[in-house]
């Protein structure tokens, strides 16, 4: 079964399809980002998140989807921006008719380091070992995503939702 997890951002989205396999394993499968450079305007940025992420969902057909909940940032224009990101995330996941489980920051930190106010260097580290990967991934919003995907996971373990 494969999980598609999103940490939404206008200049970046970083995403992960991680893979839930026997024995309580996760896998990643494939995770990387969606770029959009600055000068261009906001509705082809959006689209460049849409396209993109839409091409994930058809080449992994993931059976549920995982979102960092919106942190509201001081900055209303910042969380304006990642907003709209967000909803087009969550048109395209809707478009697939996918299922859509949203999780804190808190929550996701709560996961996979085991308390709830660690560092972002700690998330990180704990991504790379849970996974087995060879080196943090870059950049930052494709770690957290891939953190985001690993506590959606953790939480289908919990509530005996666990493929093989």
């Amino acid at each position: 079964m494969f999980i598609l997890a999103i940490d939404p951002g206008l200049a970046i989205t970083g995403y992960a399809v991680l893979e839930m396999q026997a024995a309580g394993r996760v896998r990643a499968r494939h995770y990387g980002a969606v770029i959009t450079e600055a000068g261009l305007p906001l509705p082809q940025r959006l689209l460049m998140i849409y396209n993109q992420l839409t091409e994930v969902i058809d080449m992994f057909q993931p059976a549920e989807a995982a979102l960092e909940e919106l942190f509201f940032n001081k900055n209303v224009t910042t969380a304006l921006t990642v907003g709209q990101a967000r909803g087009v995330a969550l048109l395209a996941l809707a478009r697939r008719g996918l299922p859509v489980y949203e999780y804190t920051p808190l929550q996701v930190k709560q996961a996979v380091v085991g308390h709830g106010r660690a560092s972002k260097s700690q998330v990180q580290y704990m991504v790379r070992m849970l996974l087995a990967l060879p080196e943090v991934p870059r950049p930052d919003d494709v770690a957290d995503a891939l953190a985001v995907g690993l506590c959606h996971a953790f939480r289908l373990q919990n509530r005996g939702v666990w493929p093989g």
